[in-house]
């Protein structure tokens, strides 16, 4: 709409009609003629809904990932996995060192990964996988 230079108007009235149940009522709740410009209905509504975007979260975040003492092998490579999944563009390299360095030094699968030449993921998850067997 912005592209074919649409009225504000139209293009707030536009804008509520995509709004699904809880934000069309949050919407009804602002004061009548408090917004005029669509610019300032995009920012009173980005600042109320900011706190329930998801954030996108980087493959450094995997180096946070640690085995814990009271769970098992698998229930470690499950939940990195699963970590894994949600950050997009992670290198192989990245996961494989997250998930060594999420290991606790003494463990004997943190040796065998760290003594070992693993070219791709697959072959680092099923030297994992053969390992928690």
């Amino acid at each position: 709409m912005i592209l074919y230079k649409a009225e504000d108007a139209l293009m707030c009235k536009v804008f509520l009609m995509t709004l699904p149940g809880a934000a069309q009522d949050w919407i009804h709740t602002l004061p009548s003629g408090s917004i005029i410009r669509f610019k300032e209905l995009a920012y009173v509504f980005t600042k109320e809904y900011t706190s329930y975007r998801t954030i996108k979260k980087n493959p450094d975040h995997l180096y946070n990932f640690r085995k814990k003492s009271d769970k098992s092998l698998r229930d470690y490579i499950k939940r990195f996995k699963a970590e894994k999944a949600n950050i997009a563009g992670c290198d192989d390299r990245i996961t494989s060192s997250a998930f060594r360095t999420g290991l606790p030094a003494e463990h004997d699968l943190y040796h065998e990964l760290t003594i070992t030449s693993i070219q791709t993921l697959a072959e680092f998850y099923a030297t994992v996988e053969r390992y928690a067997l």
